[in-house]
């Protein structure tokens, strides 16, 4: 995402049958998730209201459960962009804009309310040759989702989709593959590229089918471009654009209806988040998607740099909606956790 004005103001998924031990996720008898990586200290500021200064918790069909301020002297823990949540929210999973993957393990009460951060760490991504992507040049990467028993990285300004295996135990994993996209998307502009993918769970009209989504389109009164890719084959689709909102991550509710994650930055707005909502259905080839705003905040609220989102399933049966923010790693900028569940009504409810 472009570096303008503000600055760089998930692709998600849900992975069932993880358990909890020793601070990370295990797999199996004896696999973790980074069990290699370099462990960082983090530390949180908790807040309970959303709107700053008043105590308000739920808007329309989301409540807001609580927030943390991630607060580390280690800058490679700034610009988190793409989520995951696993083990029914108690591990993120997220990649950062220098090609870093970053995980740790999230204190939560019964009710999914985040209270804390532990076991913090992160890795570089590898390419088949087990290179940086930042030697490379394909660092910036913004979204992640996973693909059976793969994980799929977007690269912004490459415009380019990673496979990478899945877990990863050490986080030394290399690159399986560079998947082939369409001169369409190879083109998307640098800055404003690949910026939200989702992977379209089992059962639903699109399952099987990797979404994409372009954070702007060519100029700021084009439409975004939305992308369908399965078995090799690719269906377009565009996202109206409006109120200056740019696509940052995306992902897919258990029902198939996808949420795309929004932000903007600009001297009239100032800063700005957006969460909209699109029925199953109405996603296919050469739609112009308007869909339905699920929650819309701003400087009044405690946002900032909002680009990755996540859903999961708590221990409770409700769909937990997790969100995080992109600092830039600056120091006028906050990484911020926010959590809000979701209730079941339809968005045409």
């Amino acid at each position: 995402m472009a570096r303008s004005g503000f600055g760089k103001l998930a692709a998600s998924a849900l992975f069932c049958g993880l358990t909890l031990l020793n601070s990370s996720i295990v797999f199996g008898s004896d696999t973790v998730i980074l069990s290699d990586a370099t462990p960082v200290q983090v530390r949180t500021k908790q807040f309970d209201n959303f709107r700053i200064g008043r105590n308000t918790r739920t808007f329309g069909r989301v409540t807001f459960l609580g927030g943390l301020e991630l607060i580390s002297p280690d800058r490679n823990v700034g610009g988190l962009s793409g989520l995951l949540s696993l083990d029914h929210g108690n591990e993120i999973l997220a990649v950062t804009d220098n090609g870093l993957w970053f995980s740790a393990s999230l204190e939560q009460d019964s009710d999914s309310r985040p209270l804390g951060i532990e076991n913090a760490r992160y890795t570089p991504l590898l390419n088949a040759k087990g290179k940086t992507l930042r030697a490379s040049w394909k660092h910036d990467t913004e979204a992640i989702t996973l693909d059976g028993d793969s994980i799929l990285v977007s690269a912004e300004r490459a415009n380019a989709i990673f496979r990478f295996p899945w877990p990863l135990a050490t986080g030394k994993e290399r690159m399986l593959e560079e998947l082939p996209v369409s001169e369409q998307i190879r083109n998307l502009r640098s800055t404003k590229g690949l910026e939200a993918m989702a992977m379209a769970p089992e059962g639903t009209p699109l399952s099987g089918t990797l979404l994409a989504v372009a954070e702007r389109g060519p100029s700021g009164s084009d439409e975004l471009p939305g992308f369908l890719l399965k078995g090799g084959k690719q269906k377009t689709f565009s996202i109206l654009r409006s109120e200056r909102f740019d696509a940052t991550d995306a992902a897919f509710l258990p029902s198939g209806d996808l949420l795309l994650l929004e932000r903007r930055f600009n001297l009239r707005d100032l800063v700005g988040m957006r969460i909209r909502q699109f029925t199953a259905d109405s996603i296919r080839q050469s739609a112009r998607l308007k869909g339905k705003v699920l929650l819309e905040a701003d400087y009044g609220d405690q946002i900032d740099n909002m680009e990755g989102l996540s859903v999961h399933i708590d221990t409770n049966g409700s769909t937990i909606l997790t969100l995080l923010s992109d600092n830039n790693r600056s120091l006028l900028q906050r990484t911020l956790l926010l959590r809000f569940k979701l209730d079941a009504s339809s968005p045409n409810d």
